[in-house]
């Protein structure tokens, strides 16, 4: 009869449909996904460029350029250092990062590694930049350790740098 077969149609469809939605939803969320792998350029502590692929280290914020902090009242360009330090720690190695998220900049939101060392990491341990609470908890067992051992910018006074960008 009719009905049976518009029945027996559904029944085949539907799961068809559904196979079809999840392939779509899967090739989706996995599209967003980069590996990008290179000769970096350093832009400043937090951000480098892979083949003009401009990336922001997650879940970390290092001074501005521009930015200065002061041990016992004498200024000193923590910014410039901040990116001089990014510089050293990534050496003559390649750099790999990896992410699955663009900031409003379009720029790549990775964890990026030079051999085998994680740059977000080494750079809020080392002092050179702070775990990014507002959008991550990843490194503040890391910035703990800067704070309590005196390293970068914790050797004296400096504002955060989100607090920077928005005086």
């Amino acid at each position: 009869s009719h009905t049976n077969q518009c029945a027996l149609e559904e029944r085949l469809t539907k799961p068809c449909s559904i196979l079809i939605s999840l392939a779509a939803l899967f090739f989706i969320s996995h599209a967003a996904f980069a590996e990008i792998s290179g000769p970096p350029r350093i832009i400043d502590g937090d951000t480098v460029a892979i083949g003009g692929e401009r990336i922001r280290l997650h879940g970390i914020d290092a001074p501005e350029q521009k930015q200065t902090c002061s041990v016992e009242g004498i200024k000193w360009p923590c910014g410039r250092a901040a990116t001089v330090a990014l510089t050293e720690l990534i050496g003559s190695y390649l750099v790999i990062c990896k992410g699955n998220k663009r900031d409003r900049y379009k720029r790549l939101i990775a964890v990026c590694y030079a051999g085998s060392v994680n740059l977000n990491a080494r750079m809020v341990r080392e002092g050179w930049a702070l775990a990014y609470r507002r959008y991550s908890d990843e490194y503040v067992s890391e910035e703990r350790e800067a704070e309590k051992s005196m390293r970068g910018m914790w050797s004296g006074e400096f504002m955060p740098p989100w607090d920077w960008r928005r005086r």
